[in-house]
């Protein structure tokens, strides 16, 4: 089992790297990260989740190894990628096509920064009037023409050994589709998504690009970051957005906005609660605050902030919208402690210090797989001290907080 990963997708100037920016500001408060491997293209963003310390009234005690925790919301390292090389042709190896398309097959889902400003054309360029939903439209026909143009090169001899090993459908494209990082579940879950499916071998083009697009949504579930929304010509596009892919998620952001919000509160001008719409200012709190007074700038540029972002569209978007992926992933957050009754570690008076994300569903067996290695389990204890088998399921409030007992020395035998 592998850490989840995130992809950045966005055509350039589309405020892709500010987005990746603000997810990945870990401030001050912040020790280093827990993944094994970064490459350069890899980031750790943060994903902001209610903390179990609130569960249990222990937000002051709330100390995590990774990350931080502010009054019950907890930011949990998640690795991110910042996916190269994203400008129509992509498919044929225009731009960094290739590198685009090998970053994509990494990733587990893809939050798609679109600017909604209309401001810049297809390759970022300067512009006014474009509209965005070429955008979203030809990220998908590019994903697509990519996958399909693999089959079809190779497809005549795909039916011959489909029919010549007598395999199922799954079987089949599982073969096919294992470059893309697929699993068998995934390739059955697209599958079984389409209505009156013929035999592989009676499909035609129409056919196969039914199946690649529901092999899509399962493989690359898409956020949309729908960027820049303080501009004015934002509304109108949005709206258009929003009609031609009522079923899409998409979040209103503006990561610009956020970016420098962050950058405020670091130099004590402001308190900001991350994710919400609260910005308090020397003005508002007072000299006891420890915060900066503002020149007039500084002043009318946070109430412009105020008026066109965040009392408007309640925030700026960008912690909502790395949650929306994680849900689209259905990630879930488990706490593995020592103590179960105190919920601390090793030693001392923090509680929760360690906070893993798994899939919804995800057994209790995986997850002591992944944290603790190929060791013996001699029991494990969830909330109560009650006893948890490790074949229980993991999911939001159930199963998520839970303390390993191993036999010493009891490392698995091949």
């Amino acid at each position: 089992m592998r850490d989840p990963l995130i992809g950045i997708v966005g055509k350039p100037s589309c405020g892709k790297s500010t987005t990746l920016n603000s997810l990945t500001d870990a401030n001050a408060k912040v020790g280093a990260f827990p993944f094994t491997t970064i490459d350069p293209n890899r980031a750790t963003g943060y994903l902001q989740i209610d903390c179990a310390c609130s569960r249990f009234g222990k937000q002051d005690l709330c100390k995590p190894n990774y990350g931080w925790c502010e009054h019950g919301k907890r930011h949990v390292p998640i690795e991110l990628l910042d996916v190269a090389g994203l400008i129509p042709g992509a498919s044929q190896g225009l731009g960094l096509g290739n590198k685009f398309l090998d970053d994509l097959r990494q990733a587990d889902a893809l939050i798609h920064v679109v600017d909604v400003s209309g401001t810049t054309d297809s390759e970022g360029k300067a512009t006014r009037g474009y509209n965005p939903l070429n955008d979203i439209q030809w990220l998908q026909d590019e994903i697509r023409f990519w996958i399909e143009g693999n089959l079809k090169k190779r497809w005549g001899s795909i039916v011959r050994r489909h029919i010549g090993t007598k395999s199922s459908i799954t079987e089949t494209l599982r073969a096919q589709f294992g470059g893309y990082g697929a699993s068998k579940e995934m390739v059955a879950r697209a599958i079984n998504s389409i209505k009156d499916l013929p035999p592989l071998d009676k499909w035609d083009n129409e056919w196969i690009t039914k199946v690649v697009k529901a092999f899509m949504e399962v493989k690359f579930p898409m956020v949309l970051a729908l960027n820049k929304i303080d501009h004015p010509d934002a509304d109108k596009n949005v709206s258009k957005i929003m009609l031609k892919y009522p079923n899409m998620s998409a979040v209103l952001t503006s990561a610009l906005t956020e970016v420098f919000l962050r950058k405020m509160a670091q130099q004590h001008y402001i308190k900001y609660e991350l994710g919400t719409e609260f910005v308090d200012t020397y003005e508002d709190l007072g000299p006891d605050s420890g915060l900066k007074e503002m020149d007039p700038v500084l002043k009318d540029r946070i109430e412009t902030i105020r008026d066109l972002v965040l009392y408007r569209f309640g925030s700026t978007g960008v912690v909502q919208v790395l949650q929306e992926a994680a849900k689209k992933l259905e990630l879930v957050p488990v706490y593995t402690v020592r103590n179960i009754h105190e919920f601390t570690g090793s030693g001392g008076k923090y509680v929760f210090r360690d906070c893993t994300l798994f899939k919804r569903g995800s057994t209790v067996g995986s997850v002591a797989r992944a944290i603790l290695g190929e060791v013996t389990v001699a029991s494990v204890e969830g909330v109560g001290g009650k006893r948890v088998s490790l074949d229980d399921l993991i999911g939001e409030g159930k199963n998520d907080i839970l303390s390993f007992k191993v036999v010493p020395g009891g490392t698995k035998e091949e």
